[in-house]
C-alpha cells in the first residue's frame, strides 16, 4: 500500500507539471489571434492585480483580432494600460465600451524565437517531471530501508516510476511539437 500512495502522489504531481506547461503555452503567440494570449494578463483593478478574464469577456472574432468587453465599463482605462505595458506589443483601440486588439503577423525571426521559448518551457517541465521521479525513488528507498516495503516492491516501484516519467515526458514532447508547428505555420 505505501508504494501505491507514492505512485499516486507522483503521478498527480507529474500531471500537474504538464498542465502548467499547457497553460503557459496558451499565452505564447501563434500566427492567429487567441484569447489565451491575454486571458491571464494582470490588470491593476482597485489596487489588486486581477487576471483579465475575471474583468472582461474575451473573444477572437477574426484570425487577426481580439475583442475585450469589460464587465465594468469603468475598468477600460486600467485594462488599456495593462495591455500597453505588457510585452504583447499590441496597441489597444478603445471603441466605446470595448477594446479591440489587432494581432500583427509574426516575422520568421520572431517565429523562431517563440519556438525556442516553447522548447525551453518544455525542457523545464521535463526537468520537473524527472525531479518528481527522483524524489519518489528516494522516498521508496527510505521506506525499504525502514523495512516498510520489500526490495521487490522497491524495484517494481522504480519500474513504474520510470514508465510514468517516460509517458509524461513523451506527452511534453507532443505538446511542444504541436505548439511549435502552430507557431511556424503561416
Amino acid at each position: 500500500m505505501p508504494v501505491k500512495q507514492v505512485m499516486t502522489d507522483s503521478e498527480s504531481k507529474m500531471k500537474k507539471a504538464v498542465d502548467v506547461l499547457h497553460d503557459e503555452l496558451k499565452g505564447v503567440r501563434t500566427g492567429r489571434a487567441s484569447t489565451g494570449l491575454i486571458e491571464n494578463l494582470k490588470v491593476e483593478y482597485y489596487g489588486n492585480p486581477t487576471p483579465l478574464k475575471a474583468l472582461a469577456s474575451l473573444a477572437a472574432p477574426q484570425a487577426d483580432m481580439l475583442v475585450v468587453k469589460p464587465f465594468d465599463p469603468g475598468s477600460i482605462k486600467d485594462i488599456e494600460k495593462a495591455i500597453m505595458t505588457s510585452d504583447l506589443s499590441m496597441a489597444p483601440i478603445v471603441e466605446g465600451k470595448i477594446i479591440r486588439l489587432n494581432v500583427p503577423a509574426l516575422s520568421e525571426e520572431r517565429r523562431r524565437q517563440l519556438a525556442q521559448q516553447v522548447s525551453k518551457l518544455g525542457e523545464q517541465t521535463k526537468i520537473s517531471v524527472r525531479n518528481i521521479r527522483r524524489d519518489a525513488i528516494k522516498e521508496l528507498e527510505k521506506k525499504q530501508k525502514d523495512k516498510v516495503i520489500t526490495e521487490d516492491d522497491l524495484e517494481k516501484g522504480k519500474k513504474q516510476l520510470d514508465d510514468m516519467t517516460k509517458h509524461q515526458t513523451d506527452k511534453v514532447d507532443e505538446i511542444v511539437r504541436h505548439k511549435t508547428d502552430e507557431i511556424m505555420q503561416d
